[in-house]
């Protein structure tokens, strides 16, 4: 094994470490110990990926199984590792977010007993993260992409006697298992036509692929690539929650906040953006599958960004704002912008972190509190807070010169300049959800800090933890620990600053053979000729409509929340049913409940009481035992003892075989 080799697994495995001794030692090593261990190993793997990506920076790249796990046939399991500019962008970042939400842990999870097992779940979750974006095969990516999704059912239900996180996890997790069963469909079809599940061989296949048919109804040839494309999309509307399999996202805000920050910021829900960007050898040769994945992500983009208009529990706006971030990657997915998608999913951890990670810190001052209602005033009290949530903030609005403004600007402009069929109906929720962020994020941030304020009415403020205690009288709010204001300001500064990173990343050829796009998708190498720097990117940002509608949204927001803020509440009286559908998240919850629980429920009523009580235990068991009863009973009556019954019996049966006879002859 050469010395890259064992840095590759090092990546990993430091991660790896350090959860099993916190999980299975923590209680013997103490809370300090079990939070440096983790800690130790997540800064190890982010070093290790600095180094790799050194390396990488200089030409250099890796694909080779490492380990074989088994063989059936010509087909090979194996554990291997493909190390490339977009595996290498992703560690850094799943790294680097990690760790600041390790070391923001220690203080918002201070009190908390079950201290060591979330220091446990939560390096776990990393390690199963970075084998994800490490695999060179589709059965490691398989394996990393249900582990992650069983770790974050362990950590959305850490509090787990609460009924609503019980209930939250099993939701992800049953939502989650939709989505995976398409997906492993697609690499069943995958491993049947190609005979390999490693990648290179698989798209070196890729146009026998898109030259095969295959009939999933009699009569109805379809492109086996578009039917394995969009099965793995599937997989990828699970997992990044896109309509309608987004429904687990917003309810697993009952997890505690630092998972919140690692799920919605740079891990769980970006495996199936980086999935697809890394199959998009296959995804260039089927339209149908491109044109799917495009207004799905349209959809989920401006539906969901209405939504977090009316929130007030300060988790829940951030993650429908997640909703709609991952609608907008996806949007560029199905642009063929694939780098652009990858691009905002780099700003957006960084920004999206900020937001989480801030919410918590106002959560920590007002004692768990997280209604939006009840805060309010809040800017002098939390200074550090307010200022990074401010730079999230601005930047999820998209304006420059903040992150987020590059590479959603860019991911409007690939879907204008897009061919593929859904694009113009993409382009319009595109827009539109640019003025709606700017609307909810600085919603978030004038409702929260700015105005009255509203904690001081509140006479007890409700835990979320569940050994939180109630607390009684005026809450004085002070801002939080060096432990967790210094992860939000490293977070905050990438939040300014990585979109400046959109020239080498987006056109200067960053992503190299990585991410494959077909000559007749030109959406990306047009806008690289009206690329011309940052500084003229931002200055022509002032005479296009998304800077326009972004600003108008955050004028709309202070209008609305500094100037009358007594108009919220107006406007939602007048809305009437408009209000309630949005604050009913367009009635997906009460659909789920109905059609498929109840529909679980009903049929299972119906095998019990149908299958197992009437055609099981009562003809098949009672029924048998009532025949043969009846049966006996017939029986008994020529069983009496008595030798004239039995002659008389004879002589009628002779009598009836004799007739029986004649009437043959």
């Amino acid at each position: 094994m050469t010395e890259m080799e064992k840095l590759y697994l090092l990546v990993p495995l430091a991660p790896l470490v350090g959860a099993i001794i916190a999980g299975f030692f923590g209680k013997w090593i103490g809370r300090s110990a079990a939070h440096w261990i983790t800690i130790l190993g997540v800064t190890v793997a982010l070093v290790a990926s600095y180094f790799i990506y050194q390396d990488v920076a200089l030409g250099h790249s890796y694909n080779k199984a490492i380990y074989t796990w088994a063989t059936t046939g010509d087909l090979t399991l194996s554990v291997g590792f493909l190390i490339d500019k977009l595996t290498v962008t992703m560690m850094l970042v799943v790294c680097f977010v990690s760790l600041m939400v390790h070391v923001y842990t220690i203080g918002y999870m201070a009190d908390d007993p079950g201290y060591t097992r979330f220091f446990s779940y939560i390096s776990l979750f990393t390690f199963a993260m970075l084998m994800l974006v490490m695999a060179n095969n589709f059965l490691q990516l398989f394996f990393g992409w249900e582990a992650v999704g069983l770790v974050s059912y362990l950590l959305i239900g850490f509090w787990y006697t609460r009924p609503t996180a019980i209930y939250a996890n099993l939701k992800a997790f049953l939502v989650n298992r939709v989505g995976d069963f398409g997906f492993l469909l697609g690499i069943g079809l995958i491993a049947a036509y190609c005979g390999t599940l490693d990648y290179a061989p698989v798209f070196a296949q890729a146009q026998k692929l898109a030259g095969t048919s295959i009939e999933l109804f009699s009569g109805a040839p379809w492109a086996l690539i578009s039917v394995i494309c969009i099965c793995l999309f599937i997989g990828a509307m699970g997992k990044s929650a896109q309509f309608p399999l987004h429904v687990w996202l917003p309810d697993s805000m009952e997890g505690p906040t630092p998972i919140s920050a690692l799920i919605h910021a740079a891990t769980m829900v970006t495996a199936g953006i980086f999935m697809v960007a890394r199959m998009s050898p296959l995804f260039e040769l089927s339209q149908a599958a491109l044109s799917f994945v495009l207004v799905i992500g349209a959809i989920t983009t401006l539906f969901m960004a209405l939504i977090a208009i009316v929130q007030t529990d300060i988790k829940r706006v951030v993650a429908y704002s997640t909703l709609s971030q991952l609608g907008y990657m996806t949007m560029a997915l199905g642009a063929s912008a694939y780098s652009v998608a990858i691009f905002h999913l780099m700003t957006h951890a960084f920004f999206k972190a900020v937001l989480f990670l801030g919410a918590g810190s106002v959560i920590i001052a007002l004692h768990h509190e997280q209604d939006m209602r009840k805060m309010g005033g809040l800017r002098k009290y939390l200074p550090i807070t307010y200022i990074t949530m401010l730079i999230g903030a601005i930047a999820n609005a998209g304006l420059p010169p903040f992150a987020g403004f590059f590479s959603k600007d860019s991911i409007i402009e690939a879907v204008a300049l897009s061919h593929t069929p859904g694009a113009a109906f993409a382009y319009f929720a595109a827009l539109a959800a640019v003025f709606i962020g700017g609307l909810y994020s600085f919603r978030l941030v004038f409702f929260t800090f700015h105005g009255e304020e509203r904690f001081r009415h509140a006479a007890d403020s409700h835990g979320a933890h569940d050994h939180d205690h109630a607390h009684h009288g005026p809450v004085e709010p002070h801002e939080s620990p060096k432990v967790v204001t210094l992860p939000l300001i490293l977070l905050a500064i990438p939040s300014v600053a990585a979109g400046w990173l959109i020239g080498p990343m987006l056109f200067g050829g960053y992503f190299g053979n990585a991410i494959f796009i077909a000559p007749e998708h030109e959406a990306l190498a047009e806008m690289a000729q009206e690329f011309h720097g940052v500084l003229p990117m931002m200055t022509h940002a002032v005479t296009t409509l998304p800077f326009w509608l972004a600003l108008g949204g955050a004028v709309t927001a202070w209008f609305l929340y500094i100037v009358r803020p007594e108009l919220p509440a107006i406007i939602k009286k007048k809305a009437g049913f408009l209000s309630t559908i949005l604050e009913k998240k367009y009635g997906f919850d009460e659909f789920n409940a109905f059609v498929f629980a109840g529909g679980a429920r009903l049929l299972g009523r119906g095998l019990w009481k149908g299958g197992d009580q009437m055609l099981i235990d009562g003809l098949l068991v009672n029924g048998s035992a009532k025949l043969v009863g009846w049966i006996a009973s017939i029986v008994r009556l020529f069983q009496t003892g008595y030798i004239y019954q039995y002659a008389f019996t004879m002589i009628i049966g002779l009598f009836v075989m004799m007739t029986w006879w004649l009437t043959k002859a």
